[in-house]
């Protein structure tokens, strides 16, 4: 049985090398056998904005293990309860959105950690392989797996961002331009001024604190992608399920239109 296959995500990282995933909302976990096939190093299953139930989100983290690849989920809110059993699925990292303070920080670290560290209770399935592994040998492989990733999508959590980074087991920040954006008025302004000036902030933030961190945007072009490694920005996340979908169909309806024009 494969690994949650976080260590090719932080090898490549100390090595200089960026990891690149897409994001999955669709419910069946074929969609992630497909694409993890096209090589992404990660993959964000997203149980926040996707209707995805415990069942199709197992099933996702079957399949991305299975090819190689490391997945990520993003609970829908900063609560244990709707965490814990997806820590016993065996996931890569947990991603926890809107996190605007160092007691939330503190609340997302204490969902994922055993006691003492923390308030996980017991019951690992495909985190232990069954109970196939040692038991110690689990307990040591916990507190470092999965990765612990906040995500900072609020003004609040910028402007707290330092004290939130002081906490013991935060392993990554993902930025969503999008809802920062939205918490200064500004939504979906991503490419304004004062958005910039946030992202700016955040990254130089997160580098002065020796803190992996990389956007939740899916770039719309050459330029906003080549910002963020600029930036140094740790792994980038290209585009999503759908609009991978959607690209391959306008570019095959685009592709027969012309061959028919030619005629």
């Amino acid at each position: 049985m494969s690994d949650n296959n976080i260590s090719v995500i932080s090898e490549k990282i100390s090595k200089g090398e960026i990891p690149i995933g897409t994001v999955i909302s669709l419910c069946d976990p074929e969609v992630s056998e497909i694409i993890c096939s096209c090589g992404f190093d990660f993959i964000w299953i997203d149980a926040e904005h996707a209707l995805l139930d415990k069942k199709a989100i197992d099933m996702h983290i079957m399949a991305v293990r299975a090819s190689g690849a490391a997945p990520f989920v993003r609970v829908a809110w900063n609560d244990p309860v709707l965490v814990k059993p997806i820590l016993d699925m065996g996931p890569a990292a947990i991603i926890f959105p809107f996190i605007k303070t160092a007691d939330d920080a503190r609340l997302a670290v204490s969902s994922c950690k055993y006691p003492p560290e923390g308030i996980r209770g017991f019951g690992p399935r495909r985190a232990n392989n069954f109970s196939s592994m040692e038991i110690n040998e689990y307990l040591k492989k916990s507190k470092s797996e999965p990765w612990v990733i906040l995500q900072i999508e609020h003004i609040d959590g910028v402007k707290n961002l330092k004290e939130i980074l002081e906490v013991n087991g935060v392993d990554c920040i993902v930025i969503g331009p999008n809802d920062l954006s939205g918490s200064i008025g500004l939504l979906g302004q991503t490419e304004h001024e004062e958005v910039i000036k946030l992202l700016n902030n955040i990254s130089e933030i997160c580098i002065e604190s020796n803190t992996i961190f990389f956007p939740s945007i899916g770039f719309k072009n050459k330029k906003c992608l080549e910002d963020w490694i600029k930036r140094g920005a740790n792994m980038l996340c290209l585009d999503w399920d759908v609009g991978l979908l959607r690209t391959g169909g306008l570019l095959a309806i685009e592709a027969a239109k012309n061959i028919m024009k030619s005629k």
